[in-house]
């Protein structure tokens, strides 16, 4: 058995060992190279109440290479990608250390739900972004309050499932275009938090008229 399959076997069983953590890991088609993991949202926070999953693929140098890892969950959060569920986090990449786990970067996942900043977290827009990954907690992780998907009171479905404010959706429609169309301009562009100052509403203009 070689080294690899060897701390992987380990780290497997460790985890299974702990019932306190309420991480898990299981083998996808029985490759132990090939994992799902799992963790439960953190308390105080909008994914509360929620199972969230992770791909995790074992490199062929591991430990001395980084995991690949991205949500299977579909998580409302900056710092993960709502189309493909990648992450953006310094251990997966070059912070990693050998000193690493499977089950400690799982657990730093769950942390980094626990942060999530964006904007100033005075302003409205945080309590917008509260309310959405609240919604997405609930419909994508089982969260609780899926039936009622309380706190997006007069938020269309549509538009929270696409992680987008409605008054932005409500600017383009009102200028004559379709409100599918520009739900689907304004999510590809990731037309959100602090992407809004970046991109001009000439360019989302552009963008209709193209699709």
């Amino acid at each position: 058995m070689d080294a690899r399959l060897r701390r992987v076997n380990k780290e497997i069983a460790d985890c299974k060992n702990d019932k306190t953590s309420n991480i898990s890991l299981e083998l996808i088609d029985n490759s132990p190279f090939h994992l799902k993991g799992s963790f439960p949202g953190p308390e105080d926070t909008p994914y509360q109440g929620g199972r969230f999953e992770v791909d995790i693929i074992i490199p062929d140098s591991y430990p001395f290479q980084p995991v690949k890892m991205k949500f299977i969950t579909k998580v409302y959060h900056p710092n993960v990608s709502s189309a493909s569920g990648a992450i953006c986090l310094d251990i997966l990449k070059d912070a990693w250390s050998p000193v690493l786990t499977l089950k400690s970067t799982l657990i730093s996942l769950q942390s980094l739900l626990c942060s999530p900043e964006p904007n100033d977290p005075q302003d409205a827009e945080q309590r917008s972004f509260d309310e959405t990954a609240r919604y997405w907690t609930q419909i994508y992780a089982g969260g609780p309050g899926k039936k009622e998907a309380k706190g997006l009171r007069g938020v269309k479905d549509e538009v929270a499932i696409a992680g987008l404010e409605k008054a932005h959706v409500d600017q383009f429609e009102g200028l004559g275009f379709p409100r599918n169309k520009v739900i689907d301009v304004l999510r590809r562009l990731n037309y959100r938090g602090a992407n809004v100052a970046q991109i001009s509403e000439d360019r989302i203009v552009e963008e209709l008229l193209k699709s």
